[in-house]
């Protein structure tokens, strides 16, 4: 297919603006506007839930080579606001690809702007912090459309959990195709079973996939679901899943986080569900200036180094965990808190995505680590 040369606006809310085409549906759409570094996993992206009132701006210079295919989503439909970039591929060649890019945005609706200076966007982005921003092509008016964009609420503060978590409880048995294994020594569907409640704040369906290769029965659960209703599937471990928006207006995960952590289960968060451990054993969050979302960070401590994909704009805060915690990991780039872990009980989470999808493999170990725990602990009870 051939890209219309229609014209769209993107205006950020300090009155910055950028004049390109559109290479999605027509319309407008308000959004954070943040940046994504990765070089390749574009439509994983797109469907991440955690990305959820963001419109991304994608850093590599050419979006859509490979076209889309329903494997890589990680969720049933695109999450974002918006889509930008510098150069679009109209026609994808890849073997596994069903639709162009263009085609998919059109049909689910997401407006994209490309054909504008992304470098000069993302160092704006950079200097003055991630901010609300509008793609349009139905109103060109600067002043008009920065009008729309200021009267937008801002992340901060903002509960988007209630808008990607499931409505319904469901078991998740499927685990990562035997095609793309890339770690030969998981325990997949054979052996011991452990039963996991997953509270999904937004979770991402490789996460799933990666707990049942892992020999996890997984049960997916709403993320306002009481903890009582949690503890009746008498669950080896507690899943806490990642998500949009601001952590700390997560109150009801939080509250019910709070309560499972009296049963001394072994809990595992990522991203939304590391920062919701640490704010239910005390802590609490800040807002990034422009966050990290990317294929690369670096995340360590004590010379021992992940290369690690990282989706978030919000971390905690180190000076306000309590001594009962300790830090594992670091963002190595910054310095912000990107793994605890209880220093007796088996609670632990990591700031990044171990799952990867798209991103590198260096910290699945997370979840053999998990599964450990949950060993242990069943060890235990059976002795007592």
């Amino acid at each position: 297919m051939s890209i219309s040369a229609q014209p769209a606006l993107l205006v950020l809310a300090d009155g910055t603006s950028y004049c390109g085409l559109s290479f999605g549906a027509p319309g407008t759409t308000i959004g954070e506007v943040v940046f994504n570094t990765g070089m390749t996993g574009y439509q994983e992206v797109l469907t991440d839930p955690s990305y959820c009132g963001q419109i991304v701006t994608f850093t590599y210079p050419e979006l859509g080579n490979t076209g889309v295919n329903p494997e890589d989503e990680e969720s049933n439909e695109p999450q974002i606001k918006g889509a930008i970039a510098r150069n679009i591929c109209p026609r994808p060649s890849n073997w596994r690809s069903t639709q162009s890019l263009p085609e998919y945005l059109q049909e689910h609706k997401i407006p994209g702007i490309y054909s504008i200076d992304t470098r000069a966007l993302t160092r704006k982005i950079r200097t003055v912090g991630a901010m609300n921003g509008g793609i349009s092509t139905e109103i060109l008016n600067p002043t008009e459309l920065l009008e729309k964009v200021q009267s937008a609420p801002n992340m901060a503060g903002l509960n988007l959990v209630e808008k990607v978590t499931t409505k319904e409880v469901y078991q998740w048995s499927e685990p990562t195709d035997a095609y793309w294994e890339f770690n030969p020594s998981v325990s997949g569907n054979t052996g011991e079973k452990f039963t996991v409640v997953a509270i999904d704040f937004g979770v991402k369906k490789n996460i799933l996939r990666r707990l049942a290769s892992y020999g996890c029965r997984v049960i997916v659960v709403p993320a306002n679901i009481p903890p009582e209703e949690i503890l009746k599937y008498n669950p080896d471990g507690i899943f806490l899943s990642n998500g949009p928006g601001d952590p700390s207006t997560v109150t009801e995960g939080i509250e019910t986080t709070k309560e499972l952590l009296k049963s001394y289960k072994p809990v595992f968060g990522i991203c939304m569900g590391h920062q919701v451990l640490g704010l239910a054993l005390g802590g609490n969050t800040f807002k990034l200036k422009f966050g990290h979302r990317g294929l690369n960070q670096p995340a360590g401590l004590q010379q021992k180094v992940e290369i690690t994909s990282q989706n978030h704009g919000f971390a905690i805060n180190a000076d306000s965990l309590e001594a009962e915690l300790e830090i594992t990991h670091l963002n190595l780039n910054d310095q912000t808190v990107a793994g605890l872990q209880h220093k007796s009980l088996p609670f632990f989470s990591v700031q990044y995505h171990p799952e990867a999808s798209p991103g590198p493999h260096d910290a699945d170990y997370l979840f053999e680590r998990f599964v450990q725990a949950m060993r242990d602990v069943r060890k235990v009870k059976a002795i007592n």
